[in-house]
């Protein structure tokens, strides 16, 4: 008889999942950003209108410009063909939910939205349970829960690949979609031009080491933020309300610590420190891209009114950055949804702004971790060379 969990045992593999970037190692991020750039590049002509395609004639010549179009022309991965993705869904969302659907579709394959209301989860069905039956029929599961400890179990019982889409703690995938749009305006950040071997429709632009600020409160962003940029060689500046509510949670700060960097108001320590204050103008000092997201995250709504009292001042403003001593040319991230009493319209509006792109390439880094998590299982590839090891042994 042959079920789910016997099909990962015959095969040999531990079933690998991701919880946070902290899992990954630098270079193993920086190939899922360079999938994610390949990705794209492939299919970006297939989206295009179908009468574009058609009447560019470059497409159709016999030239060595035309030979080159046209190998620029080819599939994305279809390692999802045939295969189906469960979005395990306990809050609602918008980017995250487009992001996967329409993945899976370029990666041949087919995404489930597992909303609260259509599944026994959580009313006549445990989490283990669920794990179990949807892993059985699916091929992976995007899970955005509320505590982390649910997206723990569900990899704990689980035959097949979770990707944590979104937890109490952790937010990996958006983490992923900001280093991406880094990545395409370095030329904001780095004067040198491009050196004449690097191929742009190849190689992702090189990022110069940023100083990147945060404003707001110690949310699930920032926690991947922490494990992730400094180990990249960027300085990490982070301004929260002095309340112990909005201080890195001890889990957090134990794992940023693993990892062998450190938190707190020092300065002049390397990239390996992180600068914490409860001085957005400190925060912002050298900043070449400024950060912020919600104050006010779902089942806080009750809250409101001290959230905003605690926040008076966080608003990211011209004003602010040119007072705190930002770099001249800082540019502005936020995950969205965006509420204007965290950062007002000339910012958010203008060209420093780079959130709409940061919010076309969550499709991207999605993609890419879909194709190597569920479609390949080879996010980390060491796996399949201890696998490869142990059969020659």
């Amino acid at each position: 008889m042959i079920n789910a969990p016997s099909l990962a045992a015959t095969a040999g593999r531990k079933v690998p999942h991701l919880m946070t970037l902290a899992d990954l190692t630098v270079p193993q991020i920086d190939r899922v950003l360079l999938h994610a750039h390949h990705q794209r590049r492939f299919s970006l002509p297939w989206l295009a209108p179908f009468l574009l395609q058609k009447q560019d004639g470059e497409f159709k010549g016999k030239g060595k410009k035309s030979k080159e179009k046209r190998e620029q022309l080819r599939m994305p991965s279809q390692s999802l063909f045939n295969k189906s993705v469960a979005l395990l869904f306990s809050k609602r969302s918008t980017r995250t939910r487009v992001s996967a659907e329409t993945s899976a579709v370029l990666l041949g394959g087919r995404a489930l939205f597992l909303g609260r209301e259509d599944i026994q989860l959580g009313v006549n069905e445990s989490l283990r349970d669920s794990a179990r039956v949807i892993g059985g029929m699916c091929q992976g599961i995007f899970a955005r829960v509320g505590e982390h400890e649910e997206i723990e179990e569900l990899a704990a019982h689980s035959p097949v690949p979770v990707l944590n889409a979104l937890s109490s703690l952790w937010h990996p995938t958006q983490i992923l979609a900001d280093l991406l749009t880094l990545h395409d305006h370095a030329h904001l950040f780095n004067p040198t031009p491009p050196s004449s071997s690097s191929k742009p429709y190849v190689d992702l632009a090189p990022l110069p080491p940023l100083t990147i600020a945060w404003l707001g409160d110690s949310t699930n962003v920032l926690h991947d933020m922490l494990v992730t940029y400094p180990r990249l060689g960027h300085h990490l500046r982070v301004a929260t309300p002095a309340k112990e509510a909005y201080q890195c949670p001890k889990p957090i700060r134990e794992r940023v610590e693993s990892l062998g960097l450190s938190i707190g108001e020092e300065e002049g320590k390397g990239p390996g420190h992180i600068v914490w204050t409860e001085d957005p103008r400190v925060a912002v000092k050298g900043a070449d891209v400024v950060v912020t997201d919600t104050w006010i995250s779902m089942g806080q709504e009750d809250e409101k009114a001290q959230r905003l009292c605690d926040f008076a001042g966080y608003q990211v403003t011209e004003a602010l950055c040119k007072e705190g001593g930002a770099k001249e040319n800082w540019a502005f991230m936020h995950c969205l949804p965006r509420k204007a009493e965290e950062v007002d319209d000339e910012v958010f509006y203008g060209p420093r702004s780079l959130v709409f792109p940061e919010n076309d390439n969550r499709k991207w880094t999605i993609m890419a971790l879909f194709d190597l998590l569920f479609g390949k299982w080879d996010l980390y590839p060491e796996m399949l060379a201890q696998k490869s090891e142990s059969k020659e042994d």
